[in-house]
């Protein structure tokens, strides 16, 4: 019985410390997967507190990709939680969204590569895009100050702005 209550309380103390976040639009639907053509499993109105369990990339939504999984199983679009940071604040999702047969696509190639680069602009040093997020490369949303996290050096190539694109796609 001892071991019990030890478990519970553990249990209850590491819940209660769980960090939460509030959803920032009307009403936001939480999907089966991380993107807005995935199935509403559930809706939150705003204000209403939510705990991350893993964050993933998806459909963009007002050009941000992330998508957080929430405690109760389904996705938020990371746009319309306010995290306090433009970028991941938890652990990324293992094997992404909501598909029961896995993922469709393992890793794009050259040619899907060039395909974006083709619709997307280039830029070699770090910029804000139209809505002020900072990206460099074909698209590549900045994680950290000055892209520290980008591996190439800058100014980058278009080369290696698709190289970056490469690593950034599945």
């Amino acid at each position: 019985m001892k071991l019990l209550t030890i478990a519970v309380l553990a249990l209850a103390s590491a819940t209660s410390f769980a960090k939460t976040y509030p959803i920032t639009g009307n009403t936001v639907n939480c999907r089966s997967g991380p993107g807005t053509s995935y199935s509403t499993k559930k809706s939150y109105k705003k204000g209403t507190q939510v705990s991350i369990s893993c964050q993933t990339s998806g459909t963009s939504v007002s050009g941000n990709n992330i998508w957080d999984k929430t405690s109760d199983g389904c996705y938020v679009a990371d746009y319309y939680v306010k995290t306090g940071v433009n970028g991941y604040v938890t652990k990324k999702c293992d094997g992404g969204g909501g598909s029961s047969s896995g993922s469709y696509c393992k890793k794009i190639n050259t040619a899907g590569v060039n395909l974006v680069a083709q619709w997307e602009g280039f830029v070699s040093r770090p910029k804000p895009d139209p809505i002020g997020l900072p990206t460099v490369g074909y698209g590549h949303l900045c994680q950290k100050k000055n892209c520290a996290e980008v591996k190439y050096k800058f100014p980058l190539t278009k080369a290696t702005g698709k190289k970056l694109l490469g690593d950034d796609l599945p």
